[in-house]
């Protein structure tokens, strides 16, 4: 993945409450990208309340490169997490934008993953664990989620994953 630097936490500095999302993606090696734009008639996210949805994003590199493919067929499971994972890192960005601070952030309370993958594919939730892991070592236990991790037969532009959420805020 060009542009991002992903290593693993060290797991007391991911379930100490003094650690910020911030010093969290640093440590991860993680510079957030700028928000994606929309790719068509639609904004990238909505404030109701204490409530902020996010639109469904892709795995868009900074260079505006997207992966594309049938998931079971020419991207294997690993690649395809590390796309969630990198589809998880560009709605971080747009959290970011919408907020100003993703110290606001109360909980991460749904995603909706999707898969572009082949009829026969099983590994659905597998492949979506790369958003959900991330969301987890950057949010700690705020991070925790209720998840739907669904196949498709295609996605726009043939992506190989799309991944929206349901964000708590703080007061």
């Amino acid at each position: 993945m060009t542009g991002y630097r992903v290593n693993s936490l060290d797991q007391k500095k991911t379930t100490s409450a003094a650690v910020s999302p911030y010093e969290r993606l640093q440590a991860l090696g993680i510079d957030l990208p700028p928000s994606p734009p929309p790719i068509a008639n639609f904004v990238t996210h909505v404030q109701e309340g204490n409530i902020l949805y996010l639109s469904g994003q892709g795995p868009r590199e900074v260079d505006g490169h997207l992966h594309a493919g049938k998931v079971g067929a020419e991207v294997d499971v690993d690649s395809a997490y590390q796309h969630a994972r990198l589809t998880g890192i560009n709605l971080l960005a747009v959290m970011h934008d919408a907020l100003g601070d993703l110290g606001r952030v109360k909980r991460i309370v749904k995603l909706l993953g999707m898969v572009n993958a082949v009829p026969d594919f099983e590994e659905h939730p597998r492949v979506i664990n790369g958003c959900s892991d991330l969301l987890m070592d950057v949010f700690g236990e705020a991070g925790s989620h209720a998840r739907s991790a669904v196949g498709f037969g295609s996605l726009p532009g043939n992506i190989t994953v799309e991944i929206e959420a349901i964000v708590a805020l703080h007061d």
